[in-house]
């Protein structure tokens, strides 16, 4: 959650979003009691963002869940959703109901108020009664984090919420921005979880999943289990290469956990539990929903449904299509698409895009109203930034990330769609097995004339290209040090906009390393590949 106050007064609450864009709540979060509508100082900052979680304890959890039963409404699967689901009401007063409290720890845009370390602004919070996490604190070297590390774990079954393990920052704010970005991460902070929480079932069956691009997922059915706050039914188990290596019996006792704390997967087998009537199981050689041929290329360990008329792939390439990171289309949900596939109503993506009112009425669980507000979601599709649409696609490899750089790279679908797979392959951070992947979609007639189809009906929105003129396009720079007026992620922005790169280490690549003072071993490296060192006025010369 990040909160804005401006001069003083909280002004706007949003949710993290994809981390450009998030949900505006700032009603909602105004019935958390815990939360300051107004900072008590002598002088307010002008601006400040301050970042946290909502949190629902474990206590609050279980009681809200024994109202939901008593009331006969859905249960909640933790007290993770539980919140997520609680801060997104359209109704302010239901999030009242809610039991939510809230931690806050760290902070965007500040302007009017300073601070050199991470600890001086939590003790700040705290003086203006934000409710700050106790369990904190400044380590001197690797063995206190440790120390902390061990002692956080040895409390975690006993603390009053669910916690996945620690984050470790540094505290000098100017040292948190010396290190610099990874994408959206910083470097200066890292979570060091916790060994996932495991529990004994056993397996029941399995089954295999069909994915959008045909891929088949071996998915153990197993004895329902309660792990890290939620009911386990089913987890993954990967792939046969996986099966074969844990030696993956139906009728297993198996250690089961969930990876990241998240996604369900089998561990091991407790093989001194074996009777002897546990079977072994093998892949199908033929798609269990199309019937078609299953192959699998050598150097991969996915087998693949080969047929392009296949009713699961189709269904998980609309699910895919319309959800919340693609064209984010509200009300064709799980269970909508496999009515709207298993009717016949729909064969493609671009079909959802023609549904009509009466179509709707024919599916279960669809009124007069809820016809209405799926319609007008899918109308409210029809202009989707390009490369929410370029994701919705569902090319082989390509995730939200690499959509985003598609789109900054062509600035249009067109020009994606005709692009040569060697100058795919001469986008940053693109290799060679993405470009084929990409440049195979878009060579397929049955693909271009779904888009073809696609595009009678919606209209992406061509993005601004990458800047491609100026002195800095193509070049790498590598920053090392303190500059003396701009920061690392400012000196890093600048050059950006100008067309070069930045990376974090020196190599033959380099066009030029920027230093400042109290500099590392990059200089020494640079020099030793007779790479140029410019300082920041130089930088600001090539910049202007």
């Amino acid at each position: 959650m990040n909160l804005t106050y401006e001069n003083g007064l909280l002004t706007h609450a949003a949710t993290r979003g994809d981390g450009e864009t998030g949900e505006e709540v700032t009603q909602n979060i105004k019935t958390i009691r815990s939360i300051p509508l107004q900072l008590k100082i002598k002088q307010p900052p002008k601006l400040i963002e301050i970042r946290g979680e909502i949190i629902m304890s474990t206590k609050n959890f279980e009681k809200l869940n024994a109202s939901q039963q008593k009331k006969e409404q859905k249960l909640f699967a933790n007290p993770r959703n539980a919140a997520a689901g609680s801060i997104r009401q359209l109704d302010p007063a239901i999030t009242a109901s809610r039991p939510l409290s809230a931690f806050w720890y760290g902070f965007g845009y500040v302007e009017g108020l300073n601070f050199e370390t991470m600890s001086m602004f939590e003790e700040m919070l705290e003086t203006l009664n934000f409710q700050v996490g106790k369990y904190r604190l400044v380590c001197a070297g690797t063995k206190e984090v440790l120390d902390f590390y061990k002692k956080i774990e040895s409390l975690r079954e006993n603390l009053p919420f669910e916690i996945d393990g620690i984050v470790i920052k540094l505290n000098s704010i100017k040292h948190l921005d010396l290190a610099g970005y990874v994408s959206r991460n910083p470097r200066g902070m890292i979570a060091f979880k916790f060994p996932p929480q495991k529990q004994i079932t056993k397996i029941e069956n399995i089954i295999v999943q069909v994915g959008r691009t045909g891929t088949l997922t071996p998915v153990a059915l197993v004895t329902p289990i309660r792990v890290g706050g939620a009911v386990i039914r089913r987890a993954t188990l990967h792939n046969q290469d996986e099966i074969d290596r844990k030696d993956i019996r139906i009728g297993d006792q198996v250690y089961i956990q969930r990876a990241g704390d998240v996604i369900p997967e089998v561990v091991s087998v407790i093989k001194k539990y074996r009777n002897g009537e546990e079977k072994k199981y093998q892949l199908p050689a033929h798609c269990p929903v199309c019937g078609a041929q299953v192959i699998r290329k050598a150097g991969e360990a996915a087998s693949r449904c080969i047929s392009k008329n296949c009713i699961a792939q189709l269904k998980e390439r609309i699910r895919h299509f319309v959800m919340k990171n693609a064209l984010n289309i509200e009300g064709i949900g799980e269970k909508t698409v496999e009515q709207l596939v298993d009717e016949g109503i729909i064969k493609s993506t671009s079909d959802l895009f023609v549904l009509k009112k009466e179509n709707l009425m024919e599916l279960e669980g669809f009124a007069e109203k809820s016809c209405e507000n799926t319609l007008s979601a899918i109308e409210n599709a029809k202009n989707p930034e390009l490369y929410r649409f370029i994701f919705a696609l569902g090319i082989r490899h390509v995730g939200e990330r690499t959509a985003k750089t598609l789109a900054g790279h062509f600035g249009s679908l067109d020009a994606l769609m005709d692009s040569s797979k060697n100058e795919l392959e001469q986008i940053h951070e693109i290799g060679p097995e993405m470009a084929e992947s990409i440049y195979k979609y878009f060579q397929s007639e049955e693909n271009r004339n779904e888009i073809q189809k696609l595009l009678t009906q919606i209209n992406p929105q061509s993005t601004k290209k990458d800047q491609k003129t100026g002195v800095l396009v193509g070049k790498i720079f590598v920053l090392t040090g303190t500059l003396p007026t701009l920061s690392r992620s400012d000196a890093t922005k600048k050059i950006e906009e100008a067309g070069g790169r930045v990376t974090s280490s020196v190599s033959k690549n380099t066009n030029y390393v920027v230093a400042g003072i109290d500099v590392g071993s990059k200089l020494q490296k640079a020099k030793g590949l007779k790479i140029p060192v410019i300082d920041e006025k130089m930088l600001i010369e090539l910049l202007e």
